[in-house]
C-alpha cells in the first residue's frame, strides 16, 4: 500500500541519494525526460539534488517535501515552495519510472494540496515545459488551468518555453 507523508530530514537524505543515482543513468527515462531534453548540465543537477541543497530548502521554512512510500521504498516525491501567504508553487513532482502510471503522482499532488489548504494557502501554481505533454495533461486533469506562457532563460543559459498553471484551492 502506498502512503504519502511530509519528508523528514532522514527521508530527504535518502531521496537525494536515490535522485542522484537515477540522474547518473544517462539511459533512464527520467534522465532523458528531465535532463537531456532541457540541456541541463550535470553539475547543475548534482547541485540541485544534493542533500545539502534539499535540506537547506526545507530549513529555510518555505519548502516542503512530500514522499510516496511503499514498504519503506520511496516511489516519488513532490516539493512545494511558499511564494507568499496566499500562493505556493508546486516546484517539482517526480515519480520514479517503475512506479509511473499507478496513481502515485496523483496521491502526491493531493497530499500537497491538502497540506497547503490547511496552511491557509489560496492558490497553487506550477510551471512546466511547453513540450511536456504528459505533465500538462496531468495538471489539467487535476483541475489546474493555464494562465500564462512565457519563454525564459534557464539558469544554465538555455531558453525554455514554460506554461504556468494555477489551481484555486480556497476562495481568494
Amino acid at each position: 500500500m502506498v502512503t504519502v507523508k511530509k519528508a523528514t530530514p532522514k527521508d530527504i537524505r535518502v531521496l537525494s541519494r536515490k535522485l542522484l543515482a537515477v540522474f547518473e543513468d544517462k539511459n533512464s527515462q527520467i534522465y532523458r525526460e528531465n535532463v537531456a531534453k532541457f540541456g541541463i548540465p550535470e553539475e547543475y543537477v548534482k547541485k540541485a539534488f544534493a542533500t545539502e541543497t534539499l535540506l537547506k530548502a526545507v530549513s529555510g521554512g518555505k519548502a516542503t517535501f512530500y514522499i510516496a512510500l511503499e514498504n519503506k521504498e520511496i516511489l516519488g516525491f513532490a516539493q512545494t515552495v511558499q511564494q507568499n501567504v496566499n500562493t505556493t508553487e508546486l516546484d517539482r513532482i517526480l515519480v520514479f519510472t517503475q512506479h509511473m502510471r499507478k496513481g502515485v503522482g496523483t496521491q502526491l499532488l493531493k497530499e500537497a494540496i491538502l497540506d497547503q489548504k490547511q496552511k491557509g494557502v489560496n492558490t497553487i501554481i506550477v510551471r512546466t515545459g511547453k513540450e511536456e505533454v504528459h505533465a500538462r495533461r496531468f495538471y489539467k486533469k487535476n483541475g489546474f488551468r493555464q494562465i500564462k506562457e512565457a519563454t525564459i532563460e534557464a539558469p544554465w543559459g538555455k531558453k525554455l518555453t514554460l506554461i504556468t498553471y494555477q489551481l484555486q484551492i480556497r476562495p481568494a
